[in-house]
């Protein structure tokens, strides 16, 4: 008889358990976010690229895609627009898991830029290993659904602002990475956590629904850092506030590390020609 993987033996939450992902004092991630409002969903698709790599037998002992999927979009599209706000039309999502020289990314179909395709390294699934596997494959999931979604003023808005709102959906989802810290080295945009935390930050600083309001600024081209900000945070600058944020890390002891400890390997470069 074939064996039943263990995952669909029992009931399992969308977001992971708070004993997935021991939250500290500098990772801790916030409340996973009450799916208020049901949004509609593109058509999903799942391409395995190799039944018989153990990535794939990890992927499928662990993650639900016709639950998981779905639900981490219904998470994404909450913390990014209320039912009035545009959305990107994106029609479909292809999740493919595969061996390549990445970790994951996400692309626009030949055809189509609004059918998107989320590439996931097989190998990376086997590095993380069953233990893991669900939160971080769930997070990365997470991540990268935010760029199925987001608006990027047309192709203009900087990658680190890009990749630090998509970390910030992962982080309010409850999918913190375990290696991730909470610092304040270098410019603000310098992407992924980094940036997300800052973003965090700056929801707490001005309420409640201040990021979704930076991604609906983001919806038209010519991004206008001056005006982006301008308009989501009281007219202050980026660069102030960067300084603020900065300062009050600094005074509880979390300020820049002088190290890349705690930073995200980018995860949003595909492959070069060749190297898939």
């Amino acid at each position: 008889m074939p064996i039943t993987p263990t995952y669909f033996q029992q009931a399992m939450p969308a977001i992971s358990r708070p004993s997935d992902a021991p939250p500290t004092s500098t990772t801790a991630s916030p409340i996973p976010p009450t799916r208020t409002h049901h949004f509609p969903s593109p058509k999903l698709r799942l391409h395995l690229e190799d039944l018989n790599h153990e990535g794939t037998s990890i992927f499928l002992s662990n993650i639900k895609a016709s639950e998981d999927l779905p639900q981490q979009i219904q998470t994404v599209l909450n913390l990014l627009y209320t039912p009035s706000c545009p959305r990107p039309g994106t029609r479909s999502v292809t999740l493919i898991l595969r061996q390549y020289n990445g970790l994951a990314y996400t692309t626009g179909t030949d055809l189509d830029d609004d059918h998107k395709e989320i590439h996931i390294n097989l190998d990376y699934i086997l590095r993380v290993g069953a233990e893991r596997a669900r939160h971080e494959v769930l997070g990365i999931i997470c991540h990268e659904l935010v760029h199925c979604f987001q608006w990027n003023a047309r192709g203009s808005c900087p990658g680190g602002l890009v990749e630090g709102m998509a970390d910030y959906v992962r982080l309010n989802a409850g999918l913190a990475a375990r290696h991730w810290k909470q610092e304040a080295e270098g410019e603000w945009d310098a992407g992924y956590q980094h940036t997300g935390f800052f973003l965090q930050w700056l929801e707490s600083r001005f309420g409640d629904g201040t990021v979704r309001r930076l991604n609906g600024c983001l919806r038209e081209g010519g991004y206008d850092e001056g005006r982006v900000f301008g308009e989501c945070c009281r007219g202050r600058r980026v660069g102030e506030l960067w300084r603020e944020y900065r300062e009050e890390l600094q005074r509880r002891g979390e300020g820049a590390s002088g190290t890349e400890k705690g930073r995200t390997i980018p995860t949003d470069t595909p492959p070069k020609h060749g190297d898939a």
